[in-house]
């Protein structure tokens, strides 16, 4: 078992950074995963939000490998998540679905605000990746922590990606509204000069 950690400083509200979590997939930064389903969303007793959703992902495994273990190159993750706006947390869990026999990788990811920086978000990701059956067992677990780690850059980038569309889509959805209001004070004027 080999277990991999990391901490990244986002310099958004926790709000922004939240929203952008939920739509991270699929972005530019990261094509390896082709579709997100959610399987079930619930608000809780306790005001909580719960969703469970499947990720569909490409591995991008060598060719021999897949033809070795005789598996489809699409592989699935299961995703739980729970955010907690009272406390400003959203906690996301995963775990690969497709050849957790073999490789299991457990995934956590935990957004919340700076405890030391206003408008800023920390994120804490922690994988734990044990290999079964393997007489490379330690081996395989390195290569993998390898793996999970140079992707969480570019998991890091697709996050200030979608961050930047998000308020993209805020300022067009605001420079509309104020279009809007022109038109409709013009037109208010047109009729009250008739």
């Amino acid at each position: 078992m080999k277990i991999w950690s990391s901490e990244h400083v986002f310099h958004h509200p926790w709000e922004t950074v939240a929203k952008a979590a939920w739509r991270k997939y699929p972005n530019p930064m990261n094509n390896s995963v082709v579709g997100v389903d959610v399987a079930e969303r619930r608000v809780e007793p306790s005001g909580k939000l719960y969703s469970h959703r499947i990720l569909t992902t490409k591995w991008g495994l060598p060719g021999w490998v897949i033809r070795f273990l005789g598996m489809n190159p699409t592989c699935f993750v299961s995703e739980h998540s729970l955010v907690d706006a009272k406390e400003r947390t959203l906690l996301l869990k995963s775990k690969n679905v497709t050849l957790n026999s073999y490789v299991s990788i457990d995934e956590e990811l935990v957004y919340k605000p700076h405890p030391t920086i206003s408008n800023a978000t920390l994120l804490t990701q922690e994988a734990v990746v044990t290999v079964n059956g393997f007489g490379l067992a330690n081996h395989l677990e390195g290569l993998v922590t390898k793996t999970i780690s140079s992707k969480s850059a570019s998991g890091r980038e697709a996050m200030e990606w979608v961050i930047q569309t998000i308020n993209q889509e805020m300022k067009d959805l605001a420079s509309q509204v104020n279009k809007s209001m022109e038109d409709i004070k013009h037109s208010m004027e047109t009729l009250n000069y008739e």
